[in-house]
């Protein structure tokens, strides 16, 4: 294990954290010294990342949570918190994307699921993970998208749902600072991820678009948002507050 790291000491609630970044965050968040629990809806899957950070000799558990049921993100919280005895960090990181599909035929069914992910999970994370905070302080990061500060054909709900986060992020920094809440938003570009990789399987040619548009030119891999989001989490962040940071290799400098 890791001795004095970003993270040394503190206990980290993670979201979406069975694949891609949230997956790459719990280990990058263990090497950096944290305990980590591990939110996502694949039970076996987060079972076998514990897994393998306990047998690398890191303290890790998981729960089983939809973040779309207010129930299941409570009891979650209050699990980490019992086996834990404490909430430092938690970076909500949890969300879907919908197929490209034009506005006017978007189904309300498309709609609400990426709102209910993206928007009411991130609602639900916030309301629970602060008031686990509220005692003792603590840093809170939230995964938007390069789709929260500009917009593209054909992705109506979630980029609303991305702008939502950020328009969230700087209303809970500014509620909550005073208490010692320091709350940002990180906003990766394209990333290798499940979800990413199956989209551009399916759409010719638009990796390579993703990786020409930016000054970096190519596409992230999951550590490299995961890095950001453990500094942010990190007292070296001290006074960073109610930002919203690109990690998206230049894409919105554009």
């Amino acid at each position: 294990m890791r001795s004095g790291g970003l993270l040394q000491g503190k206990h980290a609630f993670i979201t979406g954290a069975s694949s891609g970044i949230g997956a790459a965050a719990a280990r990058v968040f263990c090497r950096e010294g944290a305990a980590v629990t591990l939110a996502a809806r694949r039970g076996k899957r987060l079972a076998a990342l514990v897994d393998e950070l306990r047998a690398e000799g890191y303290e890790a558990q998981y729960v089983v949570v939809d973040v779309a049921r207010n129930e299941q993100v409570a009891e979650g919280v209050t699990h980490a918190v019992e086996r834990f005895g404490k909430l430092d960090v938690a970076f909500n990181n949890a969300g879907v994307a919908a197929e490209g599909t034009p506005m006017h035929e978007m189904s309300d069914e498309v709609y609400d699921t990426v709102m209910d992910t993206n928007v009411r999970g991130m609602w639900n994370c916030l309301r629970h993970e602060i008031t686990a905070m509220l005692d003792r302080g603590g840093a809170i990061v939230n995964t938007s998208s390069t789709a929260g500060l500009v917009a593209t054909p054909v992705a109506a709900p979630y980029i609303a749902a991305k702008h939502a986060v950020i328009g969230l992020t700087k209303a809970v920094a500014a509620e909550y600072s005073a208490s010692g809440i320091r709350v940002n938003a990180i906003v990766p570009g394209a990333t290798h991820s499940e979800m990413t990789d199956a989209w551009m399987a399916k759409v010719p040619g638009v990796a390579e678009e993703l990786a020409r548009a930016a000054l970096l030119p190519r596409i992230a891999v999951p550590e490299e948002i995961a890095e950001a989001a453990a500094w942010l989490s990190s007292d070296r962040a001290s006074f960073v507050v109610g930002a919203t940071v690109p990690v998206d290799g230049g894409w919105t400098v554009r």
